[in-house]
């Protein structure tokens, strides 16, 4: 399935799911899919989650328990807390062309949030905080890239970005519904319920 990880490559013809829709190898394209089990699908469905947003095992079994811990359904609270993550949020507000970049970027200190320099990429992003570029950092090169790119992969409408002060504000926290990720999170709960 396409995660989109990649960034802008996702959107072109360069994108290796497009070009080679098969496993690798020899017998790659013959070889006949098995049936998956319910812990294959659960399984699968937590790895893709994983990936989309750079976790390792630990830290996302750590989101899972503080999802599970709050009131609420477990599995729209995990998003929500994936979703508020500092390097996820600078990736959706268009400063950075994936998540990968936007979390390198945080950790080189390119970006605060309300005034105060952060390099954490589990920063977790509240309602009502304003995240912006630093003011040296406002001329680099792959942040401008991201910017004029952000208008065909688009800008969530609980967010107002700033393009001229290179600023965005998390106006509410999204829902269920505005969350357009091909998850299955009930699975996610399943798996780690067992």
């Amino acid at each position: 399935m396409k995660l989109f990880i990649k960034g802008d490559r996702c959107y072109s013809d360069k994108c290796a799911f497009e070009r080679r829709a098969y496993a690798p190898g020899e017998h790659g394209q013959t070889r006949a899919r098995k049936k998956r089990s319910d812990y294959g699908v659960q399984l699968r469905e937590k790895q893709k989650l994983k990936r989309m947003f750079g976790l390792m095992e630990k830290q996302f079994r750590s989101y899972f328990h503080k999802a599970e811990r709050g009131k609420g359904v477990t599995g729209t609270k995990l998003l929500l807390l994936l979703e508020r993550r500092l390097d996820n949020m600078v990736y959706r507000m268009g400063f950075a062309g994936s998540r990968g970049e936007a979390r390198q970027l945080v950790r080189h200190g390119h970006f605060f949030v309300n005034g105060k320099k952060v390099t954490i990429p589990s920063y977790l992003v509240s309602m009502g905080d304003t995240v912006g570029v630093r003011e040296r950092s406002r001329k680099a090169a792959r942040i401008l890239e991201a910017m004029d790119t952000v208008a065909r992969r688009g800008v969530p409408q609980w967010i107002d970005l700033d393009k001229e002060n290179f600023s965005a504000l998390l106006r509410e926290l999204p829902s269920r519904e505005d969350l357009t990720m091909p998850v299955d999170e009930q699975m996610v709960v399943e798996f780690y319920s067992k």
